[in-house]
């Protein structure tokens, strides 16, 4: 009902605007496909297996199985890309295969998707880009400490996340200001945070600017200047 709801509200009110929706198989209802097909809008979701697609998908997974065997590897990932209808939908849509053998065996995961392209590079590239999206997330909540919203009222909460997105917003310039081949751009706030914030410093407090003294011994001396004037450079 809530659904429902929501998409009603989204016809009324929502302008026709080209953009692309990305999501897990809950959010692939019949409703919201149609919807974004009616607003012109392209769209990426995961799709549960039934019966029907896992009849279909049989020859695939013994083709993967005997590749893999004959090619002597470990693990061997192939795509497949049909139309197809399910019994709540009004149209025929493109849904990919992956089909992924093992020496455990074979497992299918599917997508249903009106964008155009490669099969692999929709569910790699673009499918799969939705768990970066999640750990995003996971390091807002997790790292930030961004959940907790201890005070008795909206505001203070308000408040406490404004402080919580700035402090994101930072930790991640200082991530995309690391060397690209390096360690640190793929590293974790916490990582971040113990390696170049938990240090001891002097704060000057001058007219114009805030003074800030890292110790002669600070570690990583080289790396946090670099940081910081490449921090520098990408401010506005």
């Amino acid at each position: 009902m809530v659904l429902r709801h929501v998409i009603r509200r989204i016809r009324a009110n929502w302008p026709r605007v080209a953009i692309t929706v990305r999501g897990d198989s809950h959010y692939g209802t019949p409703e919201v496909m149609a919807l974004l097909e009616q607003r012109g809008c392209t769209y990426i979701f995961g799709l549960a297996g039934n019966a029907r697609l896992k009849a279909q998908a049989q020859p695939w997974c013994e083709d993967v199985a005997m590749r893999r065997l004959t090619g002597k590897r470990d693990k061997r990932r192939r795509f497949f890309q049909i139309q197809y209808g399910a019994g709540s939908w009004a149209v025929m849509r493109k849904v990919i295969a992956r089909v992924e053998a093992t020496e455990k065996g074979t497992d299918v995961r599917y997508v249903v998707t009106n964008i155009p392209g490669r099969s692999k590079h929709l569910y790699e590239k673009v499918y799969c880009a939705r768990a970066n999206m999640e750990n995003l997330i996971k390091e807002h909540k997790l790292y930030t400490k961004s959940d907790r919203t201890s005070c008795h009222r909206w505001e203070g909460n308000q408040f406490r996340l404004f402080l919580h997105a700035g402090a994101y917003w930072l930790l991640l310039r200082l991530r995309q200001a690391a060397p690209r081949r390096s360690r640190w751009r793929g590293a974790t706030f916490e990582t971040l945070r113990r390696n170049f914030l938990k240090i001891a410093v002097r704060v000057e407090q001058l007219k114009t600017r805030i003074r800030i003294n890292w110790p002669t011994a600070c570690p990583r001396q080289k790396l946090l200047v670099l940081l910081v004037t490449n921090m520098n450079a990408q401010s506005p």
